[in-house]
């Protein structure tokens, strides 16, 4: 897939990502684009070598966006863990 492809289902993948796992994030609908195309890179990633499988078929195969979904999940909840952390400091 080229990187064209790449960036559409990581965009997908971050908005998709951001409904299952709703909330306010600092950074707005900028950041959650860019967790998601790098969740999609984290996702075929994880995919190949956790479980052997090229996660990474093609744009249209489901375990595709799967893996993208998923590591754009890790990367939002990674995300809202250190920007939680440092805006709690801020205010105590």
């Amino acid at each position: 897939m080229g990187i064209i492809a790449w960036i559409v289902i990581g965009l997908l993948a971050g908005i998709i990502a951001k409904v299952i796992m709703p909330g306010k994030d600092p950074g707005g609908i900028i950041i959650t684009m860019l967790i998601g195309i790098a969740g999609g890179l984290l996702g075929g990633w994880l995919g190949k070598v956790l479980f052997g499988v090229d996660s990474i078929d093609g744009f249209f195969e489901l375990s595709t966006w799967i893996a993208a979904i998923v590591g754009s999940l890790i990367l939002l909840a990674l995300y809202r863990l250190i920007t939680g952390n440092r805006h709690s400091h801020r205010h105590a």
